[in-house]
Order: structure tokens, then C-alpha cells, then sequence
């Protein structure tokens, strides 16, 4: 294998993603991805046994990246306050700031495209999107778990149901956003959920 094997691996997982966000799975073919890397069949199957494998190193790199962006934050979030209110107002306005920088809409999410085609996808490729799903409903639930012991809600609230709120905030304003073609709608979302938060658990 050449030196540079690295480089076309990732070469080919960075397209392939590109082209699944913008025309789907199905629409993505072998052929259609070689081509738009510039590597031949050879190389694709040198480091994919076949398109499930790719489509299940995608998902597994996206949720890896995905959470650690999320601790990455977190840990900025509590070296900037030590109030758990003030860190959860930190750490959402951190993807509010990561969102307001683009100025064409945000590609979209992985998972989402996934979803769509759920059945073109093997259990084991399917697991890792919901068990990160499922992670950050435990862990930004815990979050916000934390901030009630100190600040009590103005409403009765399930905090796991909160932090779906804020999956599912960012999951559909990446869909608005794409659709009415208005790349600053996902930070202005996340700024509404953040101010909800903040009212919910600020005292009178």
C-alpha cells in the first residue's frame, strides 16, 4: 500500500459524506464516489470490503466526532464558570457561535441522512446513531439535571425530555435551514433554546 493510503482513506470518507449529505445514500454508487475522489475500484476496496462497511465507518467517524466536539465543550463550558446553570448557558452558547460562522447552510446531519434510507442500513450501523442519540440524552440530561438541584425550574420538566429538545432544536433547523436556504437559522434556534433555558431556571 502507497505511504499516502492514509490520505485516500480519508479522502474517501470526506467525499462520500459530502455526497450522502447532499444526494443521499442510495444515490451515492461506488462509480459515482471513485470518480468524484479520483481513485480507482482497487483502492476503494482496499480499504472498504464494500459499501455497508464505508457506510458504517461514516456513522461510527461522525459519532466519534460528534462527541468529542460535546466534551470539548463541556470542558471549556466549566473552565469558564463553576455555576452548572451558567456552564449549561455556556456550553449551548458554544454551538450557537459554532453555527453563526457559516455563511452557506450547514450541510446537514449524518444521522438524519441515515435515517431516511434506515432500511439500506445494517443493526450494527443503525446502533451507533441511536446509542448516540441515547448518549446525549444521559449526558446533557445529567447536565441539566445538575442545574435544577441549584436552580429549580419554574415548570415541571423532565430533563431527559430537555435534552431531546435541543437534538431535535438542531435536527430540524438544519432541515429549514437547507430548505429556505438561510444558513444563519440554526444559530438563531439554538439561541431560542438557550434564552428557554435560561428563563426556565433563572430565579424571579
Amino acid at each position: 500500500m502507497p505511504r499516502d493510503g492514509t490520505i485516500t482513506r480519508d479522502k474517501i470518507l470526506d467525499t462520500a459524506e459530502a455526497l450522502i449529505l447532499d444526494q443521499g445514500y442510495s444515490a451515492t454508487s461506488i462509480d459515482k464516489l471513485i470518480n468524484a475522489v479520483g481513485v480507482t475500484k482497487g483502492a476503494f476496496f482496499y480499504h472498504f470490503d464494500n459499501k455497508a462497511a464505508l457506510a458504517y465507518t461514516l456513522v461510527e467517524r461522525f459519532a466519534k466526532a460528534d462527541l468529542s466536539l460535546r466534551e470539548e465543550f463541556r470542558a471549556r463550558a466549566a473552565k469558564l464558570s463553576r455555576d452548572p446553570l451558567q456552564q449549561l448557558l455556556i456550553f449551548i452558547g458554544l454551538y450557537e457561535e459554532l453555527m453563526e460562522g457559516f455563511d452557506e447552510p450547514y450541510p446537514g446531519c449524518l444521522f438524519a441522512s441515515y435515517l431516511y434510507e434506515a432500511n439500506l442500513f445494517d443493526d450494527r450501523t443503525m446502533q451507533v446513531i441511536d446509542d448516540t442519540y441515547r448518549d446525549w440524552r444521559v449526558t446533557l440530561g445529567g447536565m441539566i439535571d445538575t442545574v435544577a438541584e441549584t436552580h429549580a425550574p419554574k415548570l415541571p420538566v423532565d430533563t431527559a425530555d430537555l435534552a431531546d429538545m435541543f437534538t431535535g432544536t438542531i435536527e430540524g433547523a438544519f432541515i429549514m435551514s437547507k430548505t429556505l436556504k438561510e444558513p444563519k437559522l440554526v444559530a438563531a434556534q439554538i439561541g431560542l433554546y438557550r434564552d428557554f433555558i435560561e428563563l426556565l431556571f433563572s430565579g424571579d
